[in-house]
C-alpha cells in the first residue's frame, strides 16, 4: 500500500473528501516552492502534487506556463525537484506527494534510473499527461512494480469505449479534468461535472478526483460534493505569482482545504 493508497483509506473511514492541491516545484525559486511545499500539510492539504518544470507543458494554460518558465529560469531541474521531495521527507513521511509533468525528462534522465531515484526521494505517484495508455510499456507498468502509483488522467471526451483503456492500469486514483481545454481556463461546474463522475465510477473502485477550473472555497466544495474530493492548481499558483508572501498563498490554500472539507 502506497501513501496515496493509505491516505485515501484514512479519508473515506473518516467520511471526509479529499482536497490535492498542486504546485510547480522551483517557482519562484527553490527555497520559497520548498517553504510552501512544507506548509501545504498543515494548510490542509491531503495530496501534493508537485509539477516538474518543462519547456513545453502543453496540457497548461498560461498560469502554470509561466511558473514553469520561472522554476526552469531559477534553475529547477529534474534533480532538484527530486531533491526538494527529499528535503520534505526528513519532516513529513505520511503526506502523499505525486509528481506531475511530461515525459521527456523522464524519458532524458533513463527510466530505470528515475524510478529508483523518485522511490528514495518519497514520491508515491506519477501523473505524465503526455504518455497515452497505448504507452503503458514505457512507464507506467515499470513505475507500477516499482511501487509508484501510476495516476491516469480522464476527460470529457473520453467516452464508454475509450474509459476502459484509461483505467487498464491506472492506480490510486483518478483525475478527472471537468472541462475540455488547458489549466485554468474555464470554470467548473457541479451540474456538468457529477454525471460524469458517476460514470467513471461505476467502471473503477479509485478514487476520483477533479481537476481543472477549480478556483474558490466555494466551487471545491461544490465540485468535491459531486466527487471523492478536488484539486486546485493555477488559482494558488496566481497567487504566489503576485509577490504574495508564503503564509498569505497557504492562508488561501486552506480556505480552500476547508471548502473541499465541508463537502
Amino acid at each position: 500500500m502506497t501513501r496515496i493508497d493509505a491516505k485515501f483509506a484514512a479519508l473515506k473511514a473518516e467520511g471526509k473528501k479529499a482536497f490535492v492541491a498542486y504546485v510547480m516545484a522551483g517557482d519562484p525559486d527553490y527555497a520559497t516552492s520548498l517553504e510552501l511545499i512544507k506548509g501545504l500539510p498543515a494548510a490542509g492539504v491531503d495530496v501534493i502534487e508537485m509539477g516538474l518544470p518543462f519547456t513545453d507543458p502543453m496540457a497548461d494554460g498560461e498560469t502554470i506556463q509561466l511558473a514553469g518558465q520561472r522554476a526552469l529560469e531559477a534553475g529547477q531541474t529534474l534533480q532538484k525537484t527530486l531533491d526538494m521531495a527529499a528535503e520534505f521527507r526528513q519532516t513529513d513521511d505520511t503526506t502523499p506527494i505525486v509528481m506531475m509533468g511530461y515525459y521527456n525528462p523522464i524519458f532524458n534522465r533513463g527510466v530505470d534510473r528515475f524510478l529508483v531515484d523518485a522511490k528514495a526521494a518519497g514520491i508515491d505517484g506519477l501523473i505524465v499527461v503526455d504518455l497515452p495508455p497505448e504507452e503503458d510499456d514505457e512507464l507506467c507498468i515499470p513505475a507500477q512494480k516499482a511501487g509508484l502509483n501510476f495516476i491516469r488522467l480522464a476527460t470529457p471526451t473520453t467516452d464508454d469505449k475509450r474509459l476502459p483503456k484509461v483505467l487498464q492500469n491506472t492506480s490510486g486514483f483518478v483525475y478527472y479534468v471537468s472541462i475540455t481545454g488547458i489549466t485554468g481556463s474555464a470554470e467548473a461546474s457541479a451540474a456538468d461535472v457529477a454525471p460524469e463522475v458517476a460514470r467513471i465510477k461505476s467502471q473503477t473502485e479509485l478514487p476520483l478526483i477533479v481537476g481543472f477550473g477549480i478556483k474558490t472555497p466555494e466551487a471545491a466544495e461544490s465540485i468535491a460534493a459531486v466527487a471523492d474530493g478536488c484539486v486546485v492548481g493555477s488559482a494558488i499558483v496566481a497567487e504566489l505569482a503576485k509577490g504574495r508572501p508564503v503564509a498569505d498563498v497557504l492562508a488561501f490554500v486552506r480556505s480552500l482545504a476547508d471548502g473541499a472539507h465541508r463537502a
